[in-house]
């Protein structure tokens, strides 16, 4: 298998979306298809059977545009010379719009430019070059070559301006409109409104139409067809009034047209609303780097940064790229990652993030990662593929809308047969509505309400509110989420996760810190310094874990190490060694029962400490026992917070680990954990999670190693913290950037905040649906107000989305129990 994204083109509704998806889902060798319309992207997977230029085939036979989106995606602007008329115009645009990896072209007969937006990965300049030259022009590089055209900004200015000619036009229509009927009679009236017209019907309104050919030679008409019959037909029938005394439509259709494209203008801006998240994402990247070569310090471009370059950041600058430090510390801003306001002490040997912020001292990095295998570039592409994932509930939504454009022609069919043959049912409800409704005018020819009443059916529907429901919340989410460091794989989990029954927890590196710690010291004379001091001399010596672990403590409590003679590592029990004269024993029971040292002072709270799952350390000094250390991976300070948090929401949560049943109990009574995995060998994790889920029904699973990954696939719902391995966050759903367990409850927060919104916005596209196009059925709705209201309606559905963005993921107090 293999999954490939594209870029497409040409897509306006849910329709089209719902049409793309058809074509590859029912074509073989295709495994599955998400198409976003708000993001214009499609995401394929499929076998071997295929290609990539297969895909794209069968997308461009549905009547739309598709590219591959492999690599950086650049705008270029090029001087072309030899263009005399619109001809050339369209055949340098032609040429160059067939090119592989070419996303958008847009010549310019006016300054003779072109401008290109194509995968850099995919095409080369000189092929950009060669195909304008093949055509019969020269192409020339600009001077100045602009690579960051924000597309979105570049789609909105488009909009704008056809929104502006429009409506300057339709409002000067309007304006004459009302002084011949209530003024004065305008000469050559008509006339004048269908020269006027043409502008805006046909050449603002191109784009519809040339998309309802595009749909309906695919057979599968979109909303631009609905936009097309309410427009063109009243139009062209309208210009009867040229020549015999009738009602004209020329104003009607020219309004329709308008207000449509008011509703794309404002619909655009508010999508590009939606992604800002991820553009701010993009743009958060260092542009330069300061790097050490042959003992000087020379500038160079993020992306000529290579694995192994020495970076020199200082105080206020943005890590280029994530890297190790090798030289000096420094608090860092983390807050990109993490959504952690406060920096965060790093030093040497600590990994640091691009994009991230010194704050303080002058640091020496080296790097690690470049390019796409980079944290930020990894965030994106999971942020991108939530934006493009499907939800399970929009399955149902998008096999309405395969139907609901036909559906609504055969409706206003239906509606214009049966005002013509039941016209005094119908005029009887006009003529109840008439002086209630002002647009109401009972009065005219049954021929040309019908018509009215038709056209209104044809432009109030709008499947468009149906098709952004869930990818603009998507959007809008994910983006959310990825600012408070909750990264979102797919749109499922976002759905799965607010049902689930029980999160399972995966102990070392999840629950507890992943090492050893000292947690207790107890000295039989008091002087607990000069007792760590002595286990400490002798454990510098030993490799073992717990050695590490003390050794740790005396360095936080600054106590010297001393040198020591004569060590050994006694197997199973402890160690032993010379201080000076002085003979220091450190280890366990059976190491002092040997040197028949009485221990019995110390048994009772050695029991108590064995039974909290810490390991003791017993030090003895020539043949006395000076007191005990107790070692244990000790659990993270807000994790029986953030269990207790989990429980209240109805959440059972259970622990899976390899120690034993007692220590595994212990650990689970003191995190509050209800149920309890015990000596389950990494294998068997997957095992495990399959018997939890036949238990109690939807299972997440919360881990962060590399034998965590088969589990975090196996739940419904895999959770990994972003400390963790990377192959656990590959393999996971949600990831955790902080690490830190409370951000459990902010995913879940966001994952209802999510669906709620969704829900809603389902639920006012039926609404709007349900209620207008019945209303327009009945000739209660003049067309020109049914366009505006069908524009209305999705952008209730995208603004509703962009309120998520008030929703505050932060753990309140009241919801985090600690006991």
């Amino acid at each position: 298998m293999k999954t490939s994204q594209y870029v497409i083109t040409g897509m306006t509704c849910a329709t089209c979306a719902n049409t793309i998806d058809h074509v590859l889902t029912h074509n073989e060798g295709v495994i599955e298809a998400s198409i976003n319309l708000a993001t214009e992207r499609a995401i394929v997977t499929y076998d071997d059977a295929l290609t990539d230029d297969d895909i794209i085939k069968i997308i461009r036979g549905a009547g739309y545009d598709a590219s591959l989106l492999t690599g950086e995606t650049k705008t270029i602007t090029m001087r072309i010379e030899g263009m005399t008329c619109a001809t050339c115009a369209g055949n340098v645009d032609h040429a160059v719009k067939t090119l592989e990896g070419v996303n958008n072209v847009h010549v310019n007969l006016a300054n003779d430019k072109m401008t290109v937006t194509f995968d850099a990965a995919i095409l080369k300049l000189s092929q950009l070059k060669k195909a304008v030259q093949d055509a019969g022009y020269d192409a020339l590089l600009e001077e100045e070559v602009d690579l960051t055209v924000d597309p979105d900004l570049s789609r909105m200015n488009k909009a704008r301006q056809k929104m502006r000619i429009s409506a300057l036009i339709a409002g000067t229509m309007m304006l004459l409109m009302v002084i011949h009927m209530f003024v004065m009679t305008i000469p050559l009236y008509t006339y004048l409104t269908a020269i006027m017209a043409i502008p805006v019907i046909f050449v603002m309104g191109a784009h519809v139409h040339q998309g309802s050919l595009r749909s309906l030679r695919s057979g599968r008409p979109n909303m631009d067809v609905l936009v097309s019959l309410g427009s063109v037909p009243p139009y062209l029938i309208g210009l009867l009034g040229l020549f015999f005394p009738i009602t004209t439509f020329i104003e009607m259709a020219t309004a329709i047209m308008t207000f449509h494209l008011i509703g794309k203008y404002l619909e655009v801006r508010a999508k590009g609303k939606a992604s800002q998240a991820i553009k701010k994402l993009i743009e958060l990247g260092a542009k330069t780097a300061k790097i050490i070569v042959d003992g000087q310090e020379i500038e160079v471009l993020t992306n000529e940064l290579s694995v192994g370059d020495v970076m020199v950041i200082r105080p206020g600058e943005k890590i280029p790229t994530d890297a190790i430090i090798i030289e000096g510390e420094s608090l860092i801003d983390e807050s990109l990652a993490t959504g952690e306001s406060m920096p965060v002490q790093r030093g040497v040997g600590d990994k640091i993030i691009g994009a991230t912020v010194n704050k303080q001292g002058l640091l020496k990095a080296k790097v690690e990662k470049t390019g796409n295998d980079t944290f930020l570039a990894q965030v994106i592409q999971l942020v991108e593929a939530c934006q493009g994932s499907k939800v399970p509930i929009q399955a149902f939504a998008d096999r309405i809308t395969g139907y609901f454009v036909p559906a609504i022609m055969v409706l206003t069919l239906l509606t214009f047969i049966s005002f013509n043959v039941f016209s005094n049912f119908h005029l009887g409800i006009l003529n109840a509505a008439d002086g209630i409704l002002p647009w109401v005018n009972p009065d005219q020819p049954v021929l040309t309400l019908a018509f009215i009443t038709a056209t209104a059916v044809l432009v109030i529907a709008c499947p468009c509110a149906l098709g952004l429901g869930t990818p603009t919340a998507l959007m809008v989410g994910s983006g959310l989420g990825a600012e408070q460091g909750i990264l979102i794989r797919n749109g499922e989990a976002v759905q799965t996760l607010k049902d689930i029954k029980l999160i399972a927890f995966d102990k070392t590196g999840t629950l507890t810190h992943g090492k050893p710690m000292v947690t207790d010291l107890y000295a039989i004379d008091g002087d607990e310094d000069s007792l760590l001091a002595l286990a400490a001399a002798l454990e510098a010596a030993s490799e073992h874990p717990i050695a590490h672990a003390i050794l740790e403590k005396a360095k936080d409590k600054n106590i010297k190490v001393a040198s020591i003679s004569r060590f050994e590592a006694v197997t199973g029990k402890g160690v032993k060694g010379y201080l000076g004269k002085d003979a220091i024993l450190v280890g366990n029971r059976k190491l002092m029962q040997d040197h028949q040292i009485d221990i019995e002072a110390l048994e009772k709270r050695l029991t108590e400490l064995e039974h909290e799952a810490k390991t003791v350390m017993l030090v003895a000094q020539n043949g006395t026992l000076k007191g005990m250390i107790a070692v244990a991976d000790e659990l993270k300070p807000n994790a029986r917070a953030a269990i207790m948090a989990i429980e209240h929401l109805g959440i059972k949560t259970a622990m899976i680990t390899g120690d034993n049943q007692r220590t595994a109990e212990a650990i689970a009574k003191k995190a509050g954990i209800s149920h309890v995995v015990s000596d389950v060998l990494p294998e068997g994790k997957v095992e495990q999670i399959i018997e939890l889920q036949k238990r109690f029904g939807l299972v997440a699973m919360v881990g962060d190693g590399i034998n965590d990954a088969p589990a975090l696939k196996q739940a419904n719902v895999g959770m990994a913290l972003g400390t963790g391995t990377d192959i656990a966050i590959e393999a996971a759903d949600v990831t955790l950037v902080r690490g830190d367990l409370e951000t459990i409850l902010s995913a879940i927060k966001l994952s209802k905040a999510i669906f709620k919104k969704i829900k809603e916005n389902y639920f006012w596209a039926w609404f709007y649906n349900a209620i207008a196009i019945p209303f327009a059925m009945m000739g209660l709705l003049h067309p020109m107000i049914g366009a505006a209201a069908m524009s209305l309606s999705s952008l209730n559905v995208i603004y509703n989305s962009l309120r998520l963005k008030r929703v505050d993921l932060r753990v309140s107090p009241e919801v985090t129990y600690e006991t």
